[in-house]
């Protein structure tokens, strides 16, 4: 049944656009054409973010800033096997993919680290990437308050995640 839902959301969308007699594929090149230029005004903010990240992850140094962030959030609940995703979440969704999997190879399936890490992957939400495609989209130059909130939210989040995971 749901292999039918596309096709006939785009046929009901072609009779549509033939009794209102809209040109699809003029629309179509028009959609094309603006999304060019959004690409071309947004990319150079991506690829920094992008490169950011890569070093961040080839320095080594999201391992040594985990390494010292164990203690502080242990104390807060948090398993010290995680320091590291919650450190990567934020920038980059592969790479806390590849995190996770390492994690739940390492801890087993049902750990509690492997539970949490799990929560943590899918319930946050890339901040930095989403923020420059955002913001770099709607031509917002301060952030003020923006990306700090963002990372308070999800450390909080994070912590209320581990809590629930210890308790289910």
């Amino acid at each position: 049944m749901s292999a039918f839902i596309l096709p006939v959301i785009l046929i009901l969308l072609l009779i549509f656009c033939v009794i209102k007699r809209i040109k699809v594929y003029d629309c179509f090149l028009e959609g094309t054409k603006d999304s060019l230029s959004l690409i071309k005004s947004i990319f150079p903010y991506v690829a920094a973010i992008f490169i950011c990240i890569e070093l961040f992850k080839a320095s080594g140094l999201s391992a040594t800033v985990s390494g010292w962030l164990e203690m502080p959030l242990s104390y807060l609940g948090i398993p010290k096997e995680i320091t590291e995703i919650i450190l990567l979440v934020p920038l980059s969704g592969n790479g806390t993919i590849a995190l996770l999997e390492s994690i739940i190879n390492d801890c087993g399936v049902d750990s509690y680290p492997a539970r949490c890490a799990a929560v943590i992957a899918g319930a946050t939400e890339t901040i930095f990437y989403i923020s420059a495609v955002y913001f770099s989209a709607c031509k917002v130059r301060k952030l003020r308050y923006a990306i700090p909130v963002a990372i308070f939210c999800t450390l909080l989040g994070t912590v209320v995640a581990c809590a629930l995971c210890r308790v289910m």
